[in-house]
């Protein structure tokens, strides 16, 4: 008997169908075979898999949502034996005559006895898929309110059946995929990938992904530099190498080629290569050992509560700050203190004058959302702007958290409210519009929310933190990443040193980091967690900076003693995405601060960035109450290291990059 192949599963993805009706005209046409979707590893080949489960599914029992509806919806994430969620129809609008453009309601369609029963094993033998990555062609990616993708191999004529992702789940699979093969888009169809197995990929150069004639990187950085952040950086990092230093054969780029390069990544990002007058080189600054910090549980809702007084104002707000801060919140009393954190309730106001600004807000977001829904096909034909809003708005908000519950299904409702509220705000902001990106940070809010009107008002608020990522000229990302290079320099300068010897001293690696907030790079529940500790604006400014600093901390060992070389830091940081541990961070993060905080000899620029000459930041966070048993303190980890200091007086953050 031969021994068992070894299998290993590298990826896997329930609910993905197949449409039998619309490959075959002998099945029936309203059959959907449901079936699982896996990545395995057998004997080091790598293997695509498709299994149907053992019952079809009819469509006819699922669950729809209309869009004609006269009345706004709350639905309840409920668990449990039922496959559909239960719905609360609430009505929403303080004003009736709001009615006619709130945004959801549902209806089910009549359930059928089944009575046209297949024989359901043939069916799941004749529709399993197995191929190899190495035999795969091209995968089409197409949309048509879910995304399915049909495969085609090298050797055959015909396409596979098309695999249908209902629920979601086609960017996780082909980003898994991409671990194996280089997906490029093909020349004449954009909805096409090639796919490269590795040995041929591998001989590719990636200076053709920098030919504009060949819609290149920098090309597309310039037109979208979201996409090509959450995409191109994340997907080609074995090939950005030797973009930057030239192929093997040729010497290393100098740094000024290098810095010309990213100039044109990032258009306007200064990068001095000489010392600057005004700046001297402070070989060493002893930071101190690094404190131990520690964290707490969430706060609860009876804690919560002890801090409002009768008429509703919230009471020792520094207090509640903190711990909040070294806390979080329960999921319980988000949706009453998010409002809070994010400035939509001020928090000085009594329960009456909340209740008096709802309605007002109300009243102003529908009057807002009107301007948008009141517009005829025949206006929008000649307003290209919204239109190309709505396009871009629905392409995203179909491929945002789809795996999420919230957002899971066809026709979700809550697909229809984040559509809503980001047009919405496309009449709020008419300069800022809609930009890839944002449907990130509100998903988040909408889902902490489960209601329209109190979600848009927190995104705006939102927004108002957030907007200058999103500007043209970006320059709230350039100063960032400057800034970020600054507290690097300071806490290792060895460590700094090393990446600016492999070429990664611009930090273009944590760029989709500071976009959109550690979005794509943490679980939902630990982006939740880690925007209400921001929000508190605790325990210094530009914090998340700091949450940088402490995940690439953790890092650092690993990537210097791997030696690793440019490409290696960009696929090493994004494989990072998943696997970061919150409370870990944030701890180190806290930790860094207060060793920052406490140094004697702080230089000037780093004491703007954190805020510390404004304010007395992170002082007495300990003060917050007798804690639970806390989690594990990190080590106390001395660190002495240079920075450059200004020795000349300026208002504003002026850091030199020197080699």
């Amino acid at each position: 008997m031969a021994a068992d192949s070894v299998v290993k599963v590298l990826f896997e993805h329930e609910g993905v169908f197949i449409h039998p009706g619309s490959e075959d005209e002998g099945s029936e046409q309203d059959l959907l075979i449901s079936g699982s979707l896996r990545i395995v590893d057998k004997d080091a080949e790598i293997m695509v898999e498709y299994r149907p489960v053992d019952d079809a599914v009819d469509p006819s029992n699922m669950l729809c949502a209309g869009k004609d509806s006269s009345s706004v919806m709350e639905w309840n994430q409920c668990s449990g034996e039922k496959s559909q969620q239960q719905l609360l129809e609430t009505q929403l609008s303080y004003e009736t005559e709001w009615d006619m453009i709130n945004a959801v309601s549902f209806r089910k369609k009549p359930c059928t006895n089944g009575e046209s029963s297949l024989n359901h094993s043939h069916e799941r033998s004749r529709w399993a898929l197995t191929f190899s990555v190495s035999d795969l062609r091209s995968i089409t990616v197409k949309e048509e309110g879910w995304t399915f993708l049909v495969f085609r191999l090298k050797e055959l004529s015909t396409s596979l059946p098309a695999l249908h992702f209902h629920q979601g789940g086609s960017t996780e699979f082909l980003d898994s995929l991409r671990r194996f093969a280089l997906l490029s888009e093909a020349p004449d169809d954009e909805t096409c990938l090639l796919v490269s197995t590795p040995n041929k990929a591998l001989s590719q150069s990636f200076e053709n992904l920098l030919d504009d004639n060949n819609f290149g990187l920098v090309h597309k950085f310039r037109k979208d530099p979201y996409v090509t952040t959450l995409g191109g950086f994340s997907k080609v990092t074995n090939y950005i190498y030797d973009a930057f230093r030239g192929t093997e054969e040729q010497h290393q780029r100098p740094p000024e080629e290098v810095a010309d390069l990213l100039g044109e990544v990032i258009p306007g990002l200064e990068i001095n290569q000489q010392e600057e007058p005004g700046f001297e080189v402070i070989t060493r600054i002893d930071l101190g050992p690094r404190p131990q910090v520690t964290r707490r549980e969430p706060l609860s809702p009876d804690d919560w509560t002890k801090h409002q007084d009768p008429e509703g104002r919230m009471s020792d707000v520094t207090h509640l700050k903190r711990v909040i801060f070294k806390g979080g919140l329960c999921h319980a009393v988000r949706k009453e203190a998010w409002k809070f954190l994010l400035g939509y309730f001020p928090w000085e106001s009594t329960l009456e004058e909340r209740k008096v600004l709802q309605r007002s807000k109300t009243d102003e977001y529908f009057r807002m959302k009107l301007q948008w829904k009141s517009v005829s096909e025949e206006q929008e034909r000649r307003n290209s702007r919204l239109r190309d809003y709505r396009s871009l708005i629905e392409k995203d908000v179909n491929r945002t958290d789809r795996t999420n519950r919230f957002y899971e299904g066809i026709d979700n409702p809550g697909l229809v409210l984040l559509h809503d509220i980001l047009m919405t705000y496309c009449m709020y902001d008419f300069d800022l519009g809609y930009v890839q990106g944002m449907s990130d940070l509100l998903s988040p809010i909408l889902y902490v929310m489960e209601n329209e009107v109190d979600a848009f008002w927190c995104f705006v608020s939102f927004m108002d933190q957030m907007h200058h990522n999103f500007e043209e000229q970006m320059q709230g990302m350039k100063t960032q990443l400057i800034q970020l290079g600054t507290l690097l320099r300071l806490l290792d300068l060895s460590f700094w040193n090393y990446l600016e010897s492999q070429d990664s001293g611009y930090l273009y690696f944590c760029f989709r980091w500071l976009l959109i907030r550690f979005k794509r790079e943490l679980s939902f529940q630990d982006v939740l967690r880690l925007w209400e500790v921001m929000w508190t604006g605790l325990p210094c400014q530009n914090f998340h900076l700091l949450v940088c600093c402490a995940i690439l901390d953790s890092e650092k060992q690993k990537i210097m003693e791997e030696n690793y070389g440019f490409n290696e830091i960009l696929k090493h940081i994004n494989e990072l995405s998943m696997k970061l541990d919150i409370e870990e961070i944030l701890q180190k993060a806290e930790g860094i601060s207060l060793q920052i905080q406490s140094c004697k000899d702080l230089p000037h620029s780093i004491s703007i960035i954190l805020g510390f000459d404004a304010q007395v930041c992170g002082s007495d966070l300990t003060d917050s109450g007798p804690p639970p048993p806390s989690r594990p303190a990190q080590r106390p980890d001395a660190c002495s290291n240079g920075h450059l200091r200004e020795t000349s007086s300026h208002k504003s953050c002026k850091v030199a990059f020197i080699s």
